[in-house]
């Protein structure tokens, strides 16, 4: 970490320096948006960001996501719903990977009760992922009971976010028993990866 009275341009010129590959060129783009947010420059650190997302192939969720959360910590969220509505149009859809931003977004601009209707229409708004997106904008807004309810209700929900949801109620006891149930297991035909 760059101590205070640091040389800050010295390093930003490092992390602009010249890289040996696609993926060490965004891990830079990510590092130096970090470096320029902790020296108060967000307007930098989303245009780095913004040139690393908008680079042929950089588009890429994790990439996405950091520029999403850096339009969120500016307060610029509609800026990171008009970015995404980009992605979509250049794309022609827009796969879960990328949807997944949206409602955080949208909560960020009062829009809540909107993006939770938007995840139960989308067409993975019924599995687990789905679940667990809608419990995290019920949990942010104070109702973590419903939250649980639901995550509760969808047995293959990831068991450490409902324990997470069921600690803050005081639930310590059944978050213990939750994160030791046996996870589930797929049969070999059930699983994608499966050689």
């Amino acid at each position: 970490m760059l101590e205070e009275g640091g040389d800050v341009e010295g390093a930003i010129a490092v992390y602009q320096g010249p890289e040996a590959s696609k993926v060490h060129r965004f891990h830079r783009a990510v590092h130096l948006a970090e470096l320029l947010v902790r020296h108060e420059r967000g307007e930098e650190a989303v245009a780095v960001m913004r040139e690393a997302a908008d680079s042929l192939a950089g588009a890429e969720d994790w990439i996405v996501h950091t520029l999403c959360d850096l339009y969120t910590g500016q307060g610029r969220p509609q800026d990171g719903l008009d970015y995404l509505d980009t992605l979509k149009a250049r794309r022609g859809e827009e796969e879960w990977e990328l949807f997944r931003f949206r409602p955080g977004l949208m909560a960020a601009c009062g829009r809540r009760e909107e993006a939770i209707e938007l995840i139960r229409a989308h067409p993975e708004g019924d599995t687990s992922y789905g679940a667990e997106a809608i419990s995290e904008l019920l949990a942010d807004a104070g109702r973590v009971h419903e939250a649980a309810a639901l995550l509760e209700a969808k047995a293959s929900s990831d068991s450490s976010v409902l324990a997470w949801h069921l600690i803050d109620l005081g639930r310590v006891k059944d978050a213990v028993e939750v994160l030791q149930r046996p996870k589930a297991t797929t049969r070999p035909s059930d699983d994608p990866w499966a050689a």
